[in-house]
């Protein structure tokens, strides 16, 4: 007995109908038929802009608890300089080489302070990447303590680095690579380019000990927002419940989803190479208008717009000038007595409170009239952060004002 199997196949806004006639008992015919279908279904292009552009890969806007990088730090001593070490005020570098010295086995008197100008006290610290092994090579960054000059030409003696638990993870040494240079004349005179006490060994330190991770022991793979959307949050739980079928995924908060995952831990690999190419449509967040009060600089997104207000905007300016001048004599001026002659003041106040200009801006008005408006006032940097703070306690302003 014969069956038909109707499929529509989407081109744009037209459906064409695919008749596949084959044997209903015939499974093999079955499979091929939906390979080929879903062979086409795959090619044909998608015409959803929006879409395009809101999409994103899912670990792009999430965080996956388990999986994350630790700082570990440590103190060691860097020797080999020019004479621009640690000068002789500096008295823990000098302890560090007298303790360093004796175990070495060189007797040392505990009172001599040895005059070193080669060897300079330092910070060192790295990252450990998620889920490394021992045996790995770590970048490090390596940071005056005292007052040495530079860093340059100098060698990082072996240092063992410490995570917040305080065991010892990894071991550093190695030669620096220092970016910054100084240079100083007889009479004092100097010239310095970028920081010289500040370096990098690349591959400076061995990771000794794993960083324990419990990614593969939770029962769930908690997925955290980077940020957090109600909509974002919901979109991941259907696009992964579509993918692995329902109650895959449950999304617990605005800003975690929890997904159920395979207890052994190859099929967690390829369970979370799935996940990675997953595509997730992003909630809508909120336009920001990004403050820097030390720089004075001034970041707004392109979708930040002003509802409808009036915006006056003057500087104030209070100048006062004095001018002494000497009377002559033979007059009588502030009193003074007939023929005497008085050094005397005056005082000129002058203040200026701009043109006083005021602009409306109409409903919706977009991030490039806002600046064109505001630069023709004159305003600077400082004049924006006023104008657009004022705007936001108006409630004129759709955006969200961020101080850093």
């Amino acid at each position: 007995m014969l069956g038909h199997t109707v499929i529509l196949v989407a081109t744009g806004h037209h459906y064409e109908r695919l008749f596949h006639t084959f044997n209903r008992h015939g499974t093999l015919m079955n499979k091929i038929a939906l390979f080929f279908v879903g062979v086409l279904l795959g090619s044909l292009p998608v015409f959803n802009a929006q879409a395009a552009v809101q999409n994103r890969y899912l670990m792009d806007i999430v965080d996956v608890q388990g999986i994350r990088d630790n700082q570990l730090v440590g103190y060691g001593l860097v020797v080999g300089l020019n004479g621009t070490g640690d000068r002789t005020q500096v008295k823990f570098t000098s302890q560090s080489i007298v303790n360093m010295l004796k175990q070495f086995g060189v007797q040392i008197d505990g009172n001599t302070d040895p005059k070193l100008k080669n060897v300079a006290a330092v910070a060192v610290h790295s990252t450990v990447p998620a889920l490394a092994s021992p045996g790995q090579t770590l970048d490090i960054t390596v940071s005056s303590l005292g007052d040495a000059k530079s860093l340059r030409g100098g060698t990082l003696l072996m240092t063992p680095l410490k995570a917040v638990d305080g065991e010892v993870y990894a071991i550093a040494q190695g030669n620096l690579v220092v970016g910054g240079i100084s240079a100083q004349g007889r009479n004092g005179t100097s010239v310095t380019i970028n920081t010289p006490t500040v370096g990098n060994i690349p591959n400076g330190a061995l990771l000794e000990v794993a960083m324990h991770s419990n990614f593969n022991d939770m029962d769930n793979i908690i997925l955290n927002l980077k940020a957090p959307s109600f909509k974002t949050a919901r979109n991941i739980e259907r696009a992964i419940n579509d993918l692995f079928g329902p109650s895959v995924a449950q999304a617990d908060s605005s800003a975690k989803v929890l997904v159920r995952a395979p207890s052994s831990n190859r099929e967690r690999v390829t369970f979370m190479s799935m996940l990675e190419e997953l595509q997730i449509a992003q909630g809508r967040k909120a336009p920001r208008v990004v403050f820097n009060s030390r720089t004075g600089t001034v970041v707004m997104g392109g979708d930040v717009v002003v509802r409808q207000a009036a915006v006056s905007h003057g500087n104030l300016t209070v100048s006062i000038v004095e001018k002494d001048f000497v009377s002559q004599p033979n007059g009588a001026f502030l009193g003074q007595a007939q023929g005497e002659t008085v050094v005397a003041s005056d005082s000129q106040v002058g203040i200026d409170a701009g043109d006083g200009r005021m602009f409306i801006w109409p409903e919706g008005i977009a991030l490039n009239d806002i600046v064109r408006a505001i630069n023709s006032l004159g305003a600077s940097p400082m004049d924006l952060m006023a104008i657009l703070q004022a705007l936001n306690e108006a409630g004129a302003l759709e955006a969200e004002l961020v101080v850093i």
